[in-house]
């Protein structure tokens, strides 16, 4: 396998002349993983995790009625944004099955946590995870490199036309302003999802906990504060809930190589390539919710967050033998990276008989 740059983006490809792509040495590192039991649950873990996060969330809602009619809301209001994330990772890790060895109960906790706790569908959310990981960073078929307001390739940002097209060549800039949109844009495609006419599993009961969740939520905030005070509480929670979820997953794999629609890369190396590493120790993994050791949760995606450390120094060595980049930097940099990605990405959208030079006289 090779990698190639096509304009401003990375694209993988495998050798030309009908060669296989490189035989994978999955099996033996995932040999090393089992050997040392990186595998096994880590119910205690996730029990210790899961009770700190409901005493914050108690603490805010006992904080929520003690400061009554007071601008000192928004202070609860992220406080709940970044407790709602943190389930939200949670969720993530039950539908992974990081928590309990049996399917079912790990998918009737993610279900709870995803919809009672956070307000969003966990079938969704599955469903679109799933083709994910199946599939990073493969143009056509993972779902987090489709168009949505952002471009992720080259023949999307072409696509767009008038002030669409002007925002998509800045719109590196605008990714992280537009994610405090994002929290909106997850709640409303999760449950419009739920409304498709298509067989969903957990539809029904799924729709009730995000209603009752919404009614209740929503409500509390409104009966106890007044109306300019309680919009400007949602929209902040909102807000924090959508930038920190979206701080935390476009680290991974923005700005990473792309596999054309119909490559064929073996697995170990498809799933490296395609991701990267967050610098940190223990805080970030506490941060990210394990994500910042992308490259491992892509290799095992069933391995319990507290194993991600060590597994990440057995898949270094053995990357570094078999001569497999493997990526990993710091999150200040690795925003760098993607808000620089995208604006390349973007350049695309440009005129095509716009003159760069008389561009730049124009602007001076």
């Amino acid at each position: 396998m090779t990698v190639s740059t096509l304009g401003p983006v990375q694209r993988t490809k495998v050798r030309p002349e009908g060669r296989q792509p490189v035989t994978s040495t999955y099996n033996e590192l995932l040999g090393q993983i089992r050997s040392q039991g990186l595998l096994e649950r880590r119910r205690g873990f996730y029990i210790l995790v899961f009770a700190l996060l409901t005493a914050g969330l108690g603490g805010a809602i006992a904080g929520f009625v003690l400061l009554g009619d007071s601008w000192f809301q928004l202070l609860i209001a992220g406080a709940l944004g970044i407790i709602f994330t943190q389930f939200a990772f949670l969720a993530h890790e039950a539908s992974h099955r990081q928590i309990f060895a049996s399917g079912p109960v790990n998918d009737r906790v993610g279900r709870f946590l995803a919809t009672w706790m956070v307000g969003m569908s966990y079938q969704w959310w599955m469903t679109k995870h799933t083709r994910h990981h199946a599939n990073p960073n493969t143009v056509g078929k993972d779902p987090d490199i489709e168009f949505d307001t952002i471009s992720f390739t080259e023949e999307d940002a072409a696509k767009q036309k008038g002030l669409m097209a002007a925002m998509t060549r800045r719109q590196g800039y605008f990714f992280f302003p537009l994610l405090m949109l994002e929290g909106v844009n997850l709640h409303v495609t999760s449950v419009r999802s739920l409304m498709e006419r298509r067989p969903t599993v957990g539809r029904s009961q799924e729709l009730t906990a995000i209603a009752v969740r919404l009614s209740v939520y929503v409500g509390l905030v409104f009966l106890f504060l007044p109306l300019g005070m309680a919009f400007a509480f949602l929209g902040v929670q909102l807000a924090v809930f959508g930038v920190y979820m979206g701080a935390s997953f476009a680290p991974n794999h923005k700005g990473m190589p792309l596999l054309p629609t119909g490559s064929r890369v073996d697995f170990l190396s498809k799933q490296v390539l395609t991701s990267r590493n967050i610098k940190g120790g223990w805080w970030m993994n506490a941060l990210m919710g394990g994500l910042n050791h992308q490259v491992e949760h892509h290799l095992f995606p069933s391995m319990p967050r507290p194993s991600l450390a060590r597994a990440r120094e057995l898949t270094r060595v053995h990357c570094a033998t078999h001569g497999i980049p493997y990526t990993e930097t710091s999150l200040v940099r690795s925003y760098a990276i993607v808000i620089e990605y995208l604006n390349r990405v973007g350049l695309a959208a440009r005129d095509p008989f716009d003159c760069p030079a008389a561009g730049d006289l124009r602007r001076r």
